[in-house]
């Protein structure tokens, strides 16, 4: 206690220190090694998960989580949660349960695997084959729906984080990294193949499509870590597999280069999959009042917001997407660049909207009260499904014609989450 009190830590020092901090464009990619996706489950103010996105053949859309928070001295509690949207028909289940008797690692498995009364996530390693790991997803969430699938990563696919080592993926809030106040880490499948099932209501109905699954970790009170977030997952089947993803947040302007009052900082992590194959990962922190430091782009930016008095935030009527980064193919040298445009439509008439979460409405009310939110102050998160095309042009030996600019037909699903204004 004595000595923060007499610190001698220079006030305006950097008190945030991105994932690309000392990163070259050519050194963005990490590849995940077996502990980077086990469960920690660490103490303090700690909340980790699980998630894997699903996008079926016909446009269906499935999202499974496991949510492990760690609040304090109390008990950790662990949801698990699932959403299944159906477009054509306009029906949306949503499952979250608070779950019983979690477990990682289960008996004859390491931590990459977990199980509790509800449900069991069993991590399958076949090395050498075309799908060298896969995870088993059983989940019994009530009379109403029951969830059977299996996620399997292609051989040409690795799952990746930004930076190598041990460290690869982590962002680091406060003076001293090797001391950190907090962290935030992100590490990645951008493309799985998904079969199985899922019962509703006694009726069975396959699955069959590709999606995405990321472990991430956020090691300090959520609404200190970030005042925004956005994520978006983009998947198609055309050019042989493609997929286009980025995590960014915001943080506080408690966070900056010259500390407390010099943010926010804008952190985004990204990745484009051609032809079945990851060729490229962006990753762009940007900072106040300063120039872009690389040629790598980044990026999600909300057009033309209006106010949305059902969750008092600015919503955006359109959404462009912008990737830009180095090829990471041997064979195939040179920039790989993509974009994507949507509209989300207006307050009257929205364009895909499948909710507005009320994020508190959502969350164990021990957490709430950990949390301590400011007054007033009321999360949302807007989820978005639509077809919608990605633009993408980069070096020939991706995909015949890329050099030219190709269109890819898909499905892109995003969320902008505010925390705080």
């Amino acid at each position: 206690m004595f000595s923060s009190l007499f610190s001698t830590v220079d006030p305006k020092a950097p008190n945030f220190h991105s994932v690309t901090t000392n990163l070259s464009e050519g050194s963005l990619f990490g590849e995940l090694e077996p502990k980077d996706t086990e469960w920690l489950c660490s103490g303090g103010f700690v909340t980790e998960t699980q998630t894997f996105y699903t996008v079926t053949e016909d446009g269906q859309f499935l999202n499974c989580q496991i949510i492990h928070s760690s609040v304090g001295v109390w008990f950790p509690t662990i949801q698990f949660t699932c959403k299944w949207h159906n477009p054509k028909t306009g029906k949306t289940v949503w499952k979250s349960h608070n779950v019983n008797n979690f477990v990682t690692p289960p008996p004859g498995h390491d931590k990459r695997s977990s199980k509790a009364d509800e449900f069991s996530v069993i991590f399958n390693s076949k090395p050498g084959s075309e799908y060298p790991e896969s995870y088993t997803i059983n989940a019994n969430l009530g009379v109403d729906l029951q969830v059977a699938i299996q996620v399997s990563r292609p051989a040409s696919v690795p799952g990746y984080k930004v930076g190598a080592g041990p460290q690869g993926g982590y962002s680091y809030f406060g003076h001293d990294p090797a001391k950190a106040e907090g962290y935030v880490i992100h590490r990645f499948w951008p493309r799985f193949i998904a079969s199985g099932h899922i019962i509703q209501n006694g009726i069975a109905e396959a699955i069959k499509g590709s999606g995405m699954f990321v472990h991430a970790i956020q090691g300090m009170r959520p609404n200190l870590v970030a005042s925004a977030w956005n994520f978006n997952f983009f998947q198609s089947n055309q050019l042989e597999g493609v997929s286009a993803i980025q995590m960014e947040f915001t943080t506080l302007d408690t966070h900056g280069r010259k500390g407390a009052g010099s943010g926010p900082v804008k952190v985004n992590i990204g990745s484009l999959v051609v032809g079945n194959r990851l060729v490229a990962i962006s990753a762009e922190t940007t900072w106040p009042n300063e120039a872009p430091s690389s040629g790598v782009i980044s990026r999600t930016t909300h057009r033309n917001p209006v106010y949305d008095a059902d969750t008092s935030y600015p919503k955006p009527s359109q959404l462009l997407l912008e990737w830009k980064a180095p090829s990471i193919i041997p064979d195939a040298k040179g920039t790989v660049e993509a974009k994507l445009e949507i509209d989300v439509g207006s307050l009257e008439h929205p364009n895909g909207l499948l909710e507005k979460v009320d994020i508190l409405g959502e969350i164990p009310s021990v957490i709430k009260l950990a949390v301590s939110y400011v007054a007033g102050t009321k999360p949302f998160m807007y989820q978005w499904l639509n077809p919608t095309k990605l633009s993408i042009k980069g070096p020939d030996g991706l995909a015949s014609g890329l050099s030219s600019g190709v269109e890819v037909d898909g499905t892109l699903y995003t969320e902008a989450t505010f925390i705080s204004s």
